[in-house]
This record gives structure tokens, sequence and C-alpha cells, in this order.
């Protein structure tokens, strides 16, 4: 039951995170005002709200101007709910579901954001950077660790930023390595990297083969950052121990 219920709760705020990253764009307010479709700027019911299922039975339409909805919607709700049952399932510490539940839904936003716009939203990098910091002094693990690993990649990814003349990575590229590094620490934060760089390089060059993108392009980097942050919170210390074990440590 409890599980069920964090899934529904992951539906919801899957919802809301559509809200904000809409927000976040036309630099409105996402705590106060009725949702209302992007398209004619109607003022949604309750029945237009429903995760997934509205979306379902509207046919993906507004109910007002009939204009297409997004399918930004349903898969943000339904990544939230999967990624909820998914830390339910690891953390039964009620702190630690809180926090871990609060870091993912920041980094569907900043998922999201950032492939839309190739912008990452310092404002919701800045929240998770000091949840994780408020997180540390509460918790029993080494900071100095996070803290040196969260200032070694954040000063890699800015000598990239300047060595490239602010083309190879963008300012919030930066800021969150730095909560990456922050959050995941040493030697998690190395697999990160290593993920983030080589699922992004490869990604590119699949999307050049294609003739999606040139050389000259600009691609996203956010999103690989945060699937690399999540996979090595969720899975990186096994792989690093198998590692570890074919070198015979």
């Amino acid at each position: 039951m409890f599980l069920i219920l964090l899934f529904i709760l992951g539906l919801i705020v899957g919802s809301f995170l559509n809200c904000v990253i809409y927000r976040l764009e036309k630099d409105q307010s996402f705590i106060s005002g009725r949702s209302f479709c992007p398209h004619c700027n109607h003022v949604l019911n309750w029945q237009d709200l429903v995760p997934v299922l509205s979306f379902i039975f509207l046919k993906r339409k507004c109910r007002y101007c009939y204009k297409l909805i997004s399918w930004q919607y349903p898969l943000v709700e339904l990544s939230t709910a999967i990624l909820f049952l998914f830390i339910g399932f690891n953390f039964s510490d009620p702190i630690s579901l809180i926090y871990y539940l609060v870091i993912v839904s920041l980094l569907l936003i900043v998922f999201v954001f950032d492939l839309k716009h190739h912008l990452i939203p310092d404002r919701v990098v800045y929240l998770a950077i000091g949840a994780t910091a408020f997180w540390h002094l509460f918790s029993k693990a080494q900071i100095l660790n996070f803290i040196l690993a969260a200032i070694g990649v954040g000063l890699f990814f800015l000598a990239i930023y300047f060595l490239t003349h602010k083309k190879g990575l963008g300012l919030g590229d930066v800021e969150i390595a730095f909560f990456m590094g922050l959050f995941l620490g040493f030697p998690k934060i190395l697999l990160a990297v290593f993920l983030a760089f080589s699922s992004g390089a490869l990604i590119g060059i699949i999307l050049i083969f294609l003739s999606k993108k040139t050389l000259k392009s600009e691609l996203a980097f956010g999103p690989f950052l945060v699937v690399a942050t999540l996979f090595s919170a969720f899975f990186g210390q096994p792989l690093i121990n198998l590692y570890l074990g074919f070198l015979g440590y």
C-alpha cells in the first residue's frame, strides 16, 4: 500500500514539475495561480489535470482549443512516479526517503528544461546544492570526501568552460557538476563524469551519423549529467567494486 501511494504521489509531483518547468521558461511564479492551457490560456479544471489519465481521455488534445498536448506531460509524470517507486524500494528511513525524492524531482526539472532550452536553471541547481549540504550536516558520511569531490569536479568543468571559450560547456554544467560531487562523493563522481562524457559523445556521434546534428551543433549536456548522476548514485558502488575486483583490489 505504501508503494502504491508513493507511485500516486510521484504522478502528482510529476504534474507539478511540468508546471514548474513551463513557468520557469516564462519566468512566472509556480507557487500561485491556476494551471492553464499554454495554447489558449484557458484555465484548466480538475478533470483536465489528472496525471496521465487526462492525457489519455482527452486523446492528447486540449478540451477547449483542441491543440495537441505535449508528450512531455505524461512522460514526466510517469518518470517521476517510477523513480519515486524505485526510491521507496531502496530507502525505508523517512528522512532519507524525503531527501532522495526531493533530489530526484529537482534533477528531473534540470533534465527536461535543459533538453528543451539548452539551459540549466540556476535556482533549481542551487536548491539541490542547498538540500545536499543540509543533508550532509545530519548524515554520518565523511563530509570532507564530498566537499573535495565537489570542488575537484567543479574546477575540472570550470577549466573546460574557459579552455573551450565557453563553447564546450555552459556555466550551468559547472554548477551541476559541483552538485554531483557534493551528492555522490568519491569515487562515484568519477564514474558519473565518465558515463556523462562517454554517453554524450556516443549520442552525438549517432546524431551526426543520422544527419540530425553537425560538428558545430549544440547538444544539451545536462540530461547526460542527470542520468549519469542517478545511475551512479544507485548502481555505482557495485560497478566500482566489480571493477576493483578485476584489478585485484
